[in-house]
């Protein structure tokens, strides 16, 4: 033992136990802080990986369409809600809503349901029922009020409302099946949208990760697929 060292004051165990502490906690903070602003800075994360690319083309007919797989209860879903009906109706173009109700969610799936009961009675009204449901997202807090809100949207169009709206389970039954789709094609999170297009000279599908360029998009899919739009028959003289 050095001098200089049996001659210097002794630490008690404990404030050299609480130094350490402190130490490790700032170095933890630290690298939490680092790893916070790298996930910001850092390169955007990637799209999704597809499995299962059968569900992303268009509508026997169409040339580009939107594939949308959203859950009622989600607040993205709600932001994007609007653009993407604007989109469509710009456009022209099949918007092809799918059902992914995510489990951490309380009412999503029945919400789900009861698009799907309303579906029934036209497609319009089944889109115009979740459209309505994104737009009063914030105040629907639980299946309780998901109910209110369905009935009041059910008498403002002169529709009676079942007590049981799925009693067999064959809407829950299509809920699931869109959800084991999404499952197959790869889907991780909600809002998942494509621009999805028929005989492209680009590629046949494309993940919309940023919405302010949607529009873009969109024009490249209909530049791409402009070559496969069908040609106008020319009727033969008649003789």
């Amino acid at each position: 033992m050095s001098l200089l060292f049996a001659l210097a004051p002794r630490v008690p165990a404990r404030v050299q136990r609480t130094s350490l502490f402190l130490s490790l906690a700032a170095a933890a903070l630290l690298a939490v802080t680092a790893t916070g602003v790298h996930a910001q800075f850092g390169a955007s994360q990637p799209g999704t990986q597809v499995h299962d690319a059968t569900a992303l083309r268009p509508p026997a007919g169409a040339r580009v369409a939107l594939v949308e797989f959203e859950d009622m209860e989600c607040p993205d879903c709600a932001r994007a809600n609007p653009l993407l009906k604007e989109a469509a109706a710009k456009y022209k173009i099949p918007w092809l809503r799918h059902d992914f109700p995510l489990p951490m969610h309380n009412w999503s799936f029945d919400a789900a349901v009861n698009g799907r009961w309303f579906d029934t009675r036209s497609k319009a009204l089944g889109d115009e029922y979740r459209d309505q449901v994104f737009a009063n997202q914030s105040s629907i807090v639980s299946p309780a009020l998901l109910r209110q809100f369905t009935e009041k949207f059910a008498q403002s169009h002169k529709i009676a409302l079942p007590f049981a709206i799925d009693p067999q389970g064959k809407l829950a039954a299509e809920v699931k099946t869109d959800y084991a789709l999404g499952q197959r094609i790869g889907i991780e999170h909600t809002p998942t949208i494509w621009v999805v297009t028929a005989n492209s000279k680009g590629a046949p599908f494309v993940e919309v990760l940023d919405r302010s360029k949607l529009y873009q998009m969109l024009d490249q899919a209909l530049a791409d697929t402009r070559a496969a739009a069908p040609a106008a028959v020319k009727k033969k003289p008649t003789k």
